[in-house]
């Protein structure tokens, strides 16, 4: 038998497995994880929950997987396990199973499901989780009338039907019992420590223009009586309780920070006070991550606390890497890295002596690690693809520096084909966000354009995060300048480092890098083929339309339409749009509120009219981003279109 290795294909995409998410055991001597594999004869997702020793690596399937079992949740006597699944019906429910094994026992019955964030109480007596209250979904064929600012939000259509609130229910069996009463999103309840109250984050406000930005709030659960912990401060990505009961510590910034600036860990006082923040000299901040090309199911809006309140453990990227430290909740600021490395730990849970984290690097999409909570003895837990990544061929992998048009050093990344001669024939693929980065993580469609014999571009350009807030924040109000020609200073440095072939040029990227792909095929004609997927291509439209078009439009671009008219022209790709001579293959979700099809379908009218060529990949049922993880069919639909549109024009 050979021990050769082959090219990634299109197809490898569905051998490929997830690890999704994880949760440690309170005694940190089990960790049960998400696997999510694909059913190749019936051409569906599956999910199951496996268990594995944080000692001796032994592991065991707990649930069969033929359905969705997901979002395990460990008791805190470490003997049982809450999750959510779909074995019994389209919606998923909350179930209840023992570590030792035997059948699960469903916890709830609703109509509509249960969104998740089931958490335990300390007595373990109790679960708190998330679910929407209406009995009967509306009728959608019937006229209806709108009153929030923001009505529809990506992934989520009409708000009205599907905002969640909170709910308690014994553990035991029983009726759940709703806790809040608005209209709010409101998800992620954690117990306090005594057990009477919930702390959870409060989404999707019906009077705000930015509705997807947090605020925490707490509900009593005798009283009834719901006080907002945040209110305007600024936004909250993640919270914890302190063991005290009366301070949190929350990931996040305050609301006159740069739209870009980095988040920070602070502290709040419940009996009121200035919030301290505690990692001020983090010139990175805290938390963040990289944009990966597969499904990624580890955000969490919490992390850990030490059980003495003294420190907290959370991710910090830093370049093209994501990092674990741990901070100190008081006393002098000490912010200490733990987990290193050129790769992307995700920090999943913790105690006191453990850590529990999901890594994944360039060459492999991810797996468990544990580690002492010094960051000392780690180890890896699973091996998920490990048997399945032998046979595929090792992409070559260069570490870029080069200086941008203004001097400032640039990060980037060229990947090539594990065989064959330079110059490449390279695409250059672009990250959305445009607060997001590239870096250590694993990327499919990279691996499948290097299978088919492309190098891949990747530049952490202007506006990217994990390089500090001078970097982050330089092109507000100015689009399409530092971002566009750290781009090409990236482009150019390949080519004359004699791997890149420079008349064979792709270029493409999704939301932000989208806008950025279409920018460039308006200013240059050196790429012979460009595929923007969901992309902001008029900011005057997009103001109008988007989920979030008043509040990122005004923060991006420094302020309304009838303001600054002329930035918004300026900054749109729609307005060099009639110059482009590239042929350009538009990718866009036809449920995408983000950036909704009427963004491609602008830009694809302009470019037909002036006789360039153009296509239109349509995505059905699909919201912002669905080539990462949405539906099976769109993703392999994404690729094969990806990969046959550079195919037909830039290897012509």
């Amino acid at each position: 038998m050979s021990n050769k290795s082959r090219p990634v294909v299109q197809e490898d995409l569905f051998h490929l497995k997830h690890v999704l998410q994880a949760d440690l055991s309170p005694d940190g001597k089990t960790a049960a994880y998400v696997v999510s594999t694909v059913d190749q004869e019936a051409d569906k997702e599956r999910m199951a929950i496996w268990l594995v020793d944080t000692a001796t690596g032994e592991q065991r399937q707990l649930t069969a997987g033929s359905a969705t079992d997901s979002s395990p949740v460990w008791s805190p006597d470490s003997q049982q396990i809450a999750f959510t699944s779909t074995r019994h019906e389209d919606k998923p429910q909350l179930f209840i199973i023992s570590v030792d094994g035997g059948e699960a026992r469903q916890l709830t019955h609703f109509k509509q499901g249960v969104g998740g964030g089931a958490t335990w109480s300390p007595d373990g007596a109790t679960i708190a989780f998330s679910a929407n209250p209406i009995e009967e979904p509306r009728d959608t064929k019937k006229p209806y009338r709108v009153k929030r600012f923001v009505y529809r939000f990506n992934g989520m259509e009409y708000l009205d039907d599907v905002v969640q609130t909170l709910y308690v229910i014994p553990v035991e069996g029983g009726e759940a019992r709703r806790v809040v009463f608005d209209e709010c999103m409101n998800t992620g309840p954690k117990w306090s420590p005594d057990g009477k109250s919930l702390l959870y984050s409060a989404m999707m406000l019906p009077d705000v223009d930015d509705p997807a930005m947090p605020r925490w709030r707490i509900v009593d659960l005798v009283s009834g009586k719901v006080r907002d912990v945040t209110g305007d401060w600024g936004t909250g990505y993640a919270a914890a309780w302190l063991p005290d009961g009366e301070r949190i510590a929350l990931i996040g910034k305050p609301q006159e920070s740069a739209i870009g600036a980095k988040a920070d860990l602070w502290v709040f006082k419940l009996n009121g006070g200035k919030p301290e923040c505690r990692s001020a000299s983090l010139k990175e901040g805290v938390g963040g991550g990289l944009q990966p090309d597969m499904p990624f199911g580890n955000y969490t809006d919490t992390f850990p606390v030490t059980s003495d309140g003294k420190a907290a453990f959370v991710d910090v990227q830093i370049g093209g890497t994501v990092q674990v430290y741990r901070v100190a909740l008081s006393g002098a600021e000490s912010c200490k890295p733990l987990l290193t490395g050129d790769r992307a730990c995700s920090l999943l849970a913790a105690t006191d002596e453990r850590l529990l984290v999901h890594v994944s690097t360039m060459h492999t999409p991810g797996d468990l690690f544990v580690a002492d909570a010094s960051g000392a003895n780690e180890r890896q837990l699973t091996f998920v693809n490990d048997d399945f990544l032998a046979g595929l061929d090792k992409i070559r992998v260069e570490h870029l520096l080069f200086p941008g048009s203004d001097g400032v050093q640039v990060e980037g990344w060229l990947m090539m084909p594990a065989q064959g001669k330079a110059p490449f024939p390279t695409v250059l693929v672009i990250h959305g966000g445009p607060h997001s980065a590239f870096g250590h993580a694993y990327h499919f469609d990279t691996q499948m354009l290097c299978g088919a014999g492309y190098a891949v571009l990747m530049v952490n350009h202007r506006a990217s995060t994990g390089y500090g807030d001078e970097f982050s924040t330089a092109i507000t109000g100015d689009w399409g300048n530092l971002d566009y020609h750290d781009l090409m200073a990236g482009v150019d440095y390949v080519i004359e480092k004699g791997w890149t072939d420079p008349d064979r040029l792709g270029v493409c990227g999704l939301s932000g890098g989208g806008n950025l792909s279409c920018w460039i095929v308006g200013q240059t004609d050196r790429f012979k083929a460009a595929v923007p997927e969901n992309p902001v291509t008029n900011w005057l439209s997009f103001y109008g339309v988007s989920d979030i078009g008043v509040w990122f439009s005004t923060r991006q671009l420094g302020g309304h339409p009838h303001e600054i008219p002329e930035i918004y022209a300026k900054c749109s790709p729609i307005t060099y749009a009639h110059r482009c001579k590239t042929p350009t293959l538009m990718v866009q979700g036809e449920n995408d509120w983000r950036c909704p099809p009427e963004q491609s379908e602008q830009f694809y009218t302009v470019l037909k009219a002036n006789g360039c060529i153009v296509e239109m990949l349509r995505l059905p049922h699909s919201p912002h981003a669905a080539s990462l993880n949405g539906a099976l069919a769109v993703r392999r639909a994404h690729n094969e279109a990806l990969l046959d549109w550079m195919n037909k024009f830039v290897l012509a």
